[in-house]
């Protein structure tokens, strides 16, 4: 056990569609890091963030937090989830329809809690003039902040994120993604987020874990994981947009949106030919000029 790190060695029965598969997960990570966690349907991700938190019990295993152990099957100990520090968002938002905004966050706040959080958090998300609305009266996007919210009310150690941002569109997304990083930033909590997104995973993590089948298949770094590791490159694709053009002597500069970030690239004639304003096109990470395929209309 290591006062730095979250350390997670869990042996569990993961039952799917095709059947029971033998789940094994050995994995730490220092803690106020990023960890996105990966990988196909049914691999256990989301039966990892539960056995984190204290909702699914492991058939064996251990996990452990700074100095204190949450789990220990084989001296017997299961720390109970209202006494993990953990703060949980899942894909469903899972607010209480009956609430208000601002009643949601109240139910989250401990026992004689500073009710200041509240109006600091609905403040941070935007949703200050909403906290009298009730969840079916909210967009997608706003009720996926109230969820947020509602988990940092306790200024847990450990936020978890199961998908929380699949649902929304790419401008919502990349919101919340910044909102998720200066809430971190902020608070300083450790994250662990299940995500299909590539780019969310390069944009927020530094960490990635990547599951297969109840097994962890890889994990470092999203560069290492995925740049260095050969077999993956062929996975690693970002779609662009030109913003603009402009002809300079004897090249072309092209302002390009990829990755909800601005990148400047110098062309020849030929290489920029089917790059006009509003083109979309793929390229490899990192971004690179040689990589770059513009798609057809």
């Amino acid at each position: 056990m290591s006062e730095e790190l979250l350390e997670i060695d869990i042996t569990h029965s993961l039952h799917t569609a095709s059947g029971i598969l033998p789940m094994e997960v050995a994995i730490s990570f220092p803690i106020g890091s990023i960890l996105a966690v990966t990988g196909p349907s049914g691999s256990g991700k989301t039966t990892l963030l539960r056995q984190i938190a204290g909702l699914t019990k492991p058939d064996t295993g251990y996990i452990g937090f700074k100095e204190s152990e949450w789990l220990n099957t084989e001296s017997r100990v299961n720390i109970p989830v209202q006494n993990r520090s953990i703060g949980f968002v899942f894909q469903d938002y899972a607010l209480f329809p009956h609430l208000t905004v601002e009643e949601n966050l109240l139910f989250a706040l401990p026992k004689g809690g500073d009710t200041g959080i509240i109006h600091e958090l609905l403040f941070a998300v935007g949703l200050k003039e909403l906290a009298n609305r009730k969840p079916f009266q909210l967009s997608g996007g706003q009720q996926q902040r109230v969820a947020l919210a509602r988990a940092l009310v306790r200024k847990p150690d450990v936020l978890l994120l199961d998908e929380p941002l699949s649902a929304l569109d790419a401008s919502m997304r990349e919101n919340l993604q910044e909102l998720l990083l200066k809430f971190h930033q902020k608070f300083g909590f450790t994250m662990i987020i299940v995500t299909h997104d590539l780019s969310e995973i390069f944009r927020l993590a530094d960490h990635v874990a990547i599951l297969k089948e109840g097994k962890l298949d890889s994990f470092g770094t999203p560069a290492d994981v995925y740049i260095k590791e050969q077999h993956n490159n062929k996975d690693l694709v970002l779609h662009g947009e030109v913003l603009s053009r402009t002809s300079l002597h004897e090249a072309v500069r092209i302002h390009a949106l990829i990755n909800y970030k601005m990148h400047i690239f110098d062309l020849s004639e030929q290489e920029a030919e089917h790059l006009h304003p509003g083109r979309h096109f793929t390229v490899s990470y990192l971004p690179d000029h040689r990589t770059i395929r513009p798609i057809s209309n």
